[in-house]
């Protein structure tokens, strides 16, 4: 079943041109795409064209990419830029991701937040931005943060259920969050840290004109507690492997079929090789999360490193899933480069068919 962002691109697309008819024209792919983006985040526009937003290439905002066809890109320049003077977001522009709703674009994003009175190192929060165009120009519908839990937040995400509620997900940060568990009294006994800190998937409701948040946020996924959870040794690799006093579980990209609710997440550390992407399952869109026994589905083959923080987009026919995300190769080094790859739900079971490198 597809949610009403996802109906609304349907319906879009089939009653546009000819030349946009609801047909997959999407030729094959060669990954990395000669995209410098971290945070990769593609909209299938009611326009018919796709567009491509992510961190990374200008420092004070973000920039956009529009195709056809998901294989060639066309860079259309930076979309949002934030004003020095008067924004609420100064620095560390992240993870950008665009709605259409009522025909207008609504950018969720986030950002180092300018009001800072215990000087922070880490103090991000999220905004939202609004244009006309897909290619913007974007501007901020407030001069602050869309909410402030009283802690960092990034990677916002949203849904938009079938009964017309909205749901914003979100990162809460490692900074400042040590979690005691048998991962950190492993990291203590082996001489490697002295505390691990964690980050922690929480979803709250949002207001449908995107001002404001409803109620208070809901804890959906963090790291596995114990040694022997079945996904404790993927999602812990950054302090196995010395990368890092970390684990993260952000990056969350939520979407609903057959009437169940998948939350896409990420976890490790970023800038590691050892990044990768899980899945877990609820029956409602703020939970209980359960996570696939199958994790990760998207991780490191030996060719490609560093895969993670994916969103979701279809053909316009929506007979075919692709999954978008950021990774590393021995040629890029330590530059994050976009792949997209087919993915799939069957039987309630989520596969991404990658990492491929070419035309694989």
């Amino acid at each position: 079943m597809l949610n009403r962002f996802s109906r609304l691109a349907a319906l879009s697309a089939c009653i546009l041109p000819m030349f946009f008819s609801c047909s997959d024209r999407t030729p094959a792919i060669s990954n990395p795409l000669d995209i410098d983006f971290g945070d990769p985040y593609v909209l299938l526009a009611s326009d018919g064209r796709y567009y491509m937003y992510g961190t990374g290439i200008v420092k004070d905002g973000f920039c956009c990419y529009s195709s056809d066809n998901l294989a060639d890109w066309e860079f259309e320049g930076q979309v949002y830029k934030a004003d020095k003077d008067t924004s609420w977001g100064t620095a560390c522009f992240w993870a950008p991701e665009v709605y259409e709703k009522d025909g207008r674009y609504y950018m969720f994003y986030s950002a180092d937040w300018r009001e800072n009175p215990g000087n922070e190192l880490e103090n991000f929060r999220i905004g939202v931005a609004v244009s006309d165009s897909p290619e913007g120009p974007f501007t901020d519908v407030s001069d602050r943060p869309l909410f402030d839990p009283g802690y960092p937040v990034i990677d916002a995400n949203v849904l938009a259920d079938d009964d017309g509620r909205y749901y914003l997900y979100y990162s809460r940060c490692c900074y400042k969050h040590p979690v005691e568990s048998e991962i950190s009294e492993w990291a203590r006994e082996q001489g490697l840290f002295d505390e691990i800190e964690e980050s922690w998937i929480y979803g709250v409701e949002l207001s449908p004109d995107f001002s404001s948040v409803i109620g208070e946020p809901v804890l959906l996924l963090r790291p596995p507690v114990a040694m022997d959870d079945v996904q404790a040794e993927w999602e812990s690799r950054s302090v196995t492997h010395k990368e890092a006093n970390r684990r993260w579980t952000e990056g969350s990209f939520l979407i609903k079929e057959d009437g169940r609710y998948y939350m896409m997440y990420s976890a490790n550390f970023f800038g590691g090789a050892n990044y990768a992407v899980g899945y877990a399952v609820a029956d409602s869109p703020l939970g209980t999360y359960v996570k696939s026994g199958s994790n990760p589905v998207l991780s490191k083959d030996g060719k490609v490193t560093g895969t993670g923080h994916n969103s979701i987009t279809w053909s316009r026919d929506r007979r075919q899933m692709y999954c978008v995300y950021h990774g590393r190769t021995e040629a890029t080094g330590n530059k994050r480069v976009v792949f997209i790859d087919k993915m799939s739900i069957r039987d309630g079971k989520l596969t991404v068919d990658g990492p491929t490198l070419g035309g694989e």
